[in-house]
């Protein structure tokens, strides 16, 4: 197996109403099978997914969590508004959102936007991944796979590392359980996120400053079965259970 990864350089900033996969297809010659990660960042400022603070009016909830965290409350309140479920409110907030991703003040971002503006994630990622999808089909006429990556923290880790929010075209796990190990032992457990082991590679090449590379395409990427329960059913999830007794 040779795997070819491709920066998308060369891409403008994108404003909303701006064709995100028309420019990615300007800029390189996608071929069937391809994978192509696309930030979210970049993904939520081409469809206007961006807060003005000084538009932002704190509730009182907003205003007591930025005081322990010593964080913009009209911040927060964005914060806020993205969140399904506050996980930790200090000394940071960790939260759940409705797709199931649980990120760092709900993946909300202040870095590479204009003064005064947040970006917020996409609310349905995985539609997100599909649209791109469909729209370089019908540009293209090709059929590739799409990631939609965001940054987060590990537990037990210092640093960042890029993870799979949406994704189209793929499972999100290749499920190895029922398969045989070298010595012929039955895999039991091994199920492995690929759709996060691209993610955190594309990241690597994206950078996290003023690169200015969005969009990375990985070329002769092997299929894989599985299924794309990503996320812990909440009574597996003993990570969150422990959090909520924190909070």
């Amino acid at each position: 197996m040779s795997i070819e990864v491709l920066p998308v350089e060369g891409l403008p900033v994108f404003h909303p109403g701006d064709d995100l996969a028309g420019e990615i297809c300007k800029k390189i010659d996608l071929i069937d099978g391809d994978i192509l990660c696309i930030a979210s960042s970049v993904y939520s400022k081409s469809k206007g997914h961006i807060r003005t603070l000084d538009e932002v009016v704190p509730s009182e909830k907003a205003k007591e969590i930025a005081g322990m965290c010593g964080e913009d409350e009209r911040f927060i309140q964005v914060v806020l508004d993205q969140t399904e479920e506050i996980v930790l409110e200090y000394p940071f907030v960790l939260s759940k959102m409705s797709s199931g991703h649980v990120g760092v003040r709900a993946g909300v971002d202040n870095s590479n936007v204009e003064r005064g503006h947040v970006i917020i994630l996409p609310p349905d990622p995985m539609a997100a991944a599909e649209e791109i999808m469909e729209r370089v089909r019908e540009i293209s006429g090709k059929d590739i796979r799409v990631i939609i990556t965001d940054t987060c923290g590990r537990s037990f880790r210092r640093g960042q590392t890029g993870v799979a929010i949406g994704w189209a075209g793929m499972d999100a796990i290749n499920d190895f359980r029922g398969d045989h190990d070298l010595f012929g032992r039955v895999l039991e457990i091994t199920e492995e996120a690929v759709v996060d082991e691209i993610a955190a590679f594309s990241n690597f090449l994206m950078g996290e400053s003023n690169r200015g590379v969005p969009a990375v395409v990985f070329r002769n990427c092997p299929e894989w079965k599985g299924h794309n329960e990503l996320y812990f059913e909440p009574e597996c999830d003993i990570t969150i259970k422990a959090l909520r007794k924190i909070n």
